[in-house]
């Protein structure tokens, strides 16, 4: 699926944001990865509430791409240079939940990015189509990479 102007424009800010970053600090401080991979994690979980909102309600085919089409940006940007050593304890917005097993399992946790990715585009694919039971089903398969990630990698709130 090529990606749309959303996804294009989200990649831009993110990469001129982290850029800008970059430069003035050169190694961003432990609490700025953290923060940052919260805040990531953050929009993934409200577009991913959007489109539980229209599966459960009256369903906008535009809604649910737009939203699609965020997460799958997100899934395909990089997360993984978001948890480097030393970002296994710490605050962001809030502590980090972070398991330090993260740290220890790297083909572990490229596996997790690689399926979360998988399954985001295939959403945005399927989304596409206007099939919101196609929809409904593959969110289900997107949501169990997220869950299968937070059981191996981390701690309860």
């Amino acid at each position: 699926m090529k990606p749309t102007s959303t996804s294009l424009l989200l990649a831009a800010a993110i990469a001129l944001a982290w850029a800008g970053t970059a430069f003035a600090q050169q190694a961003p401080k432990p609490e700025t990865l953290i923060k940052w991979r919260q805040s990531a994690f953050q929009v993934v979980a409200w577009n991913s509430g959007r489109i539980k909102a229209n599966l459960d309600g009256e369903y906008s085919k535009d809604q649910v791409i737009k939203s699609a089409d965020v997460i799958a940006a997100i899934a395909g940007s990089g997360l993984g240079s978001l948890f480097p050593p030393g970002t296994e304890t710490g605050k962001g917005w809030h502590d980090t939940t972070v398991k330090a097993d993260l740290f220890a399992n790297p083909a572990k946790v490229a596996q997790r990015s690689a399926d979360f990715a998988k399954e985001a585009n295939e959403l945005l694919r399927i989304a596409s189509s206007g099939d919101a039971a196609a929809v409904k089903d593959q969110f289900g398969k997107l949501q169990k990479t997220c869950k299968s990630c937070h059981d191996d990698f981390r701690n309860a709130n």
